[in-house]
């Protein structure tokens, strides 16, 4: 009986650890912009763990991405799929809808800077379909 509690244990915990972790999004920088009103600038970090991957979302900003490290793969609905490396960068539109946005390896972490231009108090990120 012990045995098979162990093993049914083990068996939880790398089923687990088999399933992708969200991503951690950090605030760096929150800044209106008095030039244009009723914009503001928001800095943000992404950090991809090993496999991690986004819902398909909108932003409604002009959003800049600057890969830091790792490998990300990044697409907007009607545009091709890109493979960015550390030092690569991304661009979405207020229109786009961000399809694809994962960590391009299994293995190790991805991290990048996004810089977005937004309606102040705007959400960041808005699911879509």
């Amino acid at each position: 009986m012990t045995f098979t509690k162990v093993v049914l244990a083990l068996a939880c915990l790398m089923s687990s650890s088999l399933v992708a972790q969200e991503a951690k999004v950090t605030p760096i920088l929150s800044k209106d912009l008095p030039n244009l009103p009723g914009k503001e600038g928001l800095m943000i970090t992404v950090e991809y763990p090993p496999g991690s991957s986004d819902p398909t979302h909108r932003h409604y900003a002009n959003a800049f991405v600057y890969v830091l490290e790792g490998s990300i793969v990044m697409q907007v609905r009607g545009g091709k799929e890109t493979t960015l490396k550390a030092g690569q960068t991304f661009y979405e539109g207020p229109d786009d809808v961000h399809v694809v946005g994962r960590n391009a390896s299994q293995t190790k972490p991805a991290r990048f800077v996004v810089f977005l231009v937004k309606d102040k108090g705007a959400p960041v990120l808005v699911p879509a379909s």
